[in-house]
């Protein structure tokens, strides 16, 4: 039986406030790419079965909760727990590029409170708002053992990289930040992921776990994104 998510690999969704696509998926994982549009944003919804990373690629953007607005530029990310709901707003000019990460792959896994657009408790959009890719979409593939692969995309640098050693991890500048693609770091004794599938992590945070916890899953693969400015 083919998973619901394996059929959204080929296609575009369109969306009242832009589009989105699957860039990346293996069992445990799905990444997005979303485009929004600026001043237009997200429905206000949450996900009850799934944790979900947002991180901006290209523009700004205000994270709205009930209660408070964070606000993110190229580079910086915010994790969003199952259950919380929250809507997403392109600010600048061009609108926002944003990768979405779900733990675990459920697509229709959503839950509309209220939208702008009239969607207020409808499902995921269904094969009308589809359309076949393009060549200018992006699919990242598992790099080979220990090796990383390089990708130009969205004004940023982006390394998909599999890795198994703490070295590798320390080289890591403090602050950019890692996205835990497969594998993770498991406690020496009880075997407990402290960092794991779908987790986007600053740098100097994962050195802090690796400094008590060594043990490093032997599929590791990670991503590392790298807004272009300031790039040598």
């Amino acid at each position: 039986m083919v998973s619901v998510e394996k059929k959204y690999k080929n296609v575009v969704v369109n969306k009242p406030w832009g589009y989105e696509y699957l860039a990346y998926e293996n069992e445990h994982v799905g990444l997005w790419f979303l485009h929004i549009e600026k001043d237009h944003q997200t429905s206000f919804h949450c996900h009850p079965k799934k944790d979900t990373g947002l991180i901006v690629l290209d523009g700004s953007v205000d994270v709205s909760f009930f209660n408070d607005i964070n606000r993110l530029v190229s580079g910086r990310k915010i994790m969003i727990r199952k259950g919380l709901f929250h809507s997403t707003k392109a600010l600048s000019d061009g609108g926002a590029n944003i990768f979405e990460i779900e733990t675990p792959k459920i697509k229709h896994d959503l839950v509309r409170l209220e939208d702008k657009y009239g969607r207020e408790a409808k499902p995921y959009e269904g094969k009308s708002s589809e359309k076949e890719k393009d060549k200018e979409c992006i699919f990242f593939k598992d790099p080979k053992e220990n090796q990383k692969d390089t990708y130009i995309f969205s004004n940023c640098k982006i390394l998909v990289e599999s890795i198994q050693s703490k070295e590798k991890f320390l080289k890591i500048h403090d602050y950019e930040n890692i996205i835990f693609l497969n594998g993770g770091i498991i406690t020496d004794q009880d075997n407990i992921f402290v960092a794991s599938p779908g987790d986007v992590i600053a740098a100097h945070i994962v050195k802090r776990l690796l400094n008590t916890f060594s043990n490093i899953h032997p599929k590791t693969t990670i991503m590392i994104i790298k807004p272009l400015e300031g790039e040598v």
